[in-house]
This record gives structure tokens, C-alpha cells and sequence, in this order.
């Protein structure tokens, strides 16, 4: 896979999800949503691969250990 995957952030993720911030932890603790990557001290996003695997088909997601 050439293309670079890029990190997007938690306002982005959302625009794209149509989900609450509360709904997204909920299914990230839940195993259905992708986990954030860490990509600071403080900051987090997400593998916008991830998100649109989780878009393609949310109902069927599970995380992939790693």
C-alpha cells in the first residue's frame, strides 16, 4: 500500500460518522469503532483508513488485534 495513511482528529471523525463523541468512546470501549493512535504527549487521532473500514460497513466492525 503506497498512500500515506493519515491521522485525523476527533472533530473530523465525527463530521464523518454522524456519531456523538459519548456514542464513539462508547464503541471504542465496546470493540466496534477503531482506537485511537497516540500521536503526541497529549493529542490522539484516529487511521482514516480505520474510519472508513468502520464507514464501509459499521455494524459488521471489530477491532483487528493488533
Amino acid at each position: 500500500m503506497a498512500d500515506l495513511d493519515r491521522i485525523v482528529r476527533l472533530k473530523t471523525v465525527l463530521a464523518r460518522t454522524g456519531l456523538s463523541r459519548s456514542t464513539l468512546y462508547r464503541k471504542i470501549s465496546e470493540g466496534s469503532f477503531p482506537k485511537q493512535v497516540a500521536i503526541s504527549a497529549h493529542g490522539a487521532g484516529w487511521r482514516e483508513s480505520s474510519i472508513n473500514r468502520w464507514i464501509s460497513d459499521p455494524v459488521g466492525y471489530r477491532h483487528e488485534a493488533s
